[in-house]
């Protein structure tokens, strides 16, 4: 199902430029709080740098929760949090273009883009599939729904701001080393849980395709993405063909995406056979700001045990595990 994606609308950069210049001061200027300011796009990258980052930076997400990361279209009050921003986390891979676009444009002198996913992915491991066709030249972009990419972001994340704030790098460090342990605590808890799905068929049919690398990594078969490469429902033609795949597969669950609700997506559920699941997350943190379980660790917990559970399996293992942040979660989340 690989049509045409929609492409972002044009960005009218240079009156976002003009914004930015003219009407923010830098948040560091006499009397200012010292703290690194900090920008972060999608809401799991703004966790995991709100984990190492804790107190001793000031973080703002860019992206709010629950809307298409594909196609968010950054504000002028983005522009000028951009311009006073001393680093910049996103997740390149052409995730958000038109964001790391207008970062690239604003930011002060001195201020840095760490674009992560593309610092952990050598071009030769990108994946194209179903969504993301190779035709296009954008790879999958998910790579923080594998928590051994989840690891390299944290990596990366303490080498930035151990670089841009050398005082105070011995606490990036503890707090990466913490994280890093919780997330292979994570990977282990859901490779015992995976291990308990009935016939070892870790099979999964998403409305999205976020969870390639997860799927390379951890074993698991991705049987396809519902959802055709331009946001869009699919075509009856389409609808027809996705039923008699399922049917033919003996696919048992189809999970859905609560940021994509699609009643085309429950009718191929009730017309092949196929038990419908439609509270899967792909960037949408559980919970509100300041509960326990809006954070990655709590947001991928809750996906495998998702899937595991959906299959048949016994998620007791990822139930059992602890998932409070490393740092308290002070993070600005955009709403």
């Amino acid at each position: 199902m690989n049509l045409p994606r929609r492409s972002f609308a044009g960005l009218c950069l240079p009156v976002l430029v003009l914004t930015a210049a003219c009407g923010v001061s830098s948040s560091k200027a006499a009397g200012a709080s010292t703290k690194l300011v900090v920008a972060s796009s999608v809401a799991p990258i703004t966790s995991i740098v709100s984990n190492i980052g804790g107190d001793k930076i000031e973080l703002h997400g860019i992206v709010p929760e629950g809307v298409n990361s594909h196609t968010f279209e950054p504000s002028p009050k983005v522009a000028q949090l951009l311009s006073t921003a001393d680093l910049i986390f996103v997740n390149g891979l052409k995730l958000e273009d038109p964001t790391a676009e207008l970062a690239n444009t604003n930011k002060k002198k001195g201020s840095e883009v760490v674009a992560l996913g593309t610092m952990s992915l050598p071009e030769s491991d990108y994946i194209y599939d179903f969504s993301f066709p190779k035709k296009e030249g954008k790879p999958n972009p998910h790579l923080w729904t594998d928590p051994l990419f989840a690891i390299k972001y944290a990596d990366e994340t303490a080498a930035a701001l151990s670089a841009k704030d050398p005082a105070n790098k011995d606490y990036y460090e503890a707090n990466r080393v913490a994280f890093d342990k919780k997330a292979t605590a994570l990977s282990d808890a859901l490779k015992t849980a995976q291990a308990t799905i009935p016939g070892g068929k870790k099979e999964l049919l998403t409305y999205h395709d976020a969870y390639a690398y997860f799927g390379r990594d951890y074993g698991w078969k991705i049987i396809g993405a519902v959802q055709p490469s331009n946001f869009e429902d699919p075509t009856a033609k389409e609808v027809v063909s996705l039923i008699t795949q399922i049917r033919s597969e003996k696919v048992p669950v189809i999970f859905g995406s609560e940021v994509f609700p699609s009643k085309i997506l429950e009718q191929i559920a009730n017309e092949s056979g196929a038990r419908y699941e439609d509270t899967l997350r792909d960037d949408d943190l559980p919970g509100k700001p300041g509960e326990k379980e809006h954070s990655w660790l709590g947001l991928m917990r809750y996906d495998f045990r998702t899937m595991v559970k959906g299959l048949g399996g016994d998620p007791a293992a990822l139930d059992a595990l602890e998932t409070s942040d490393v740092s308290p979660d002070k993070a600005d989340y955009p709403q």
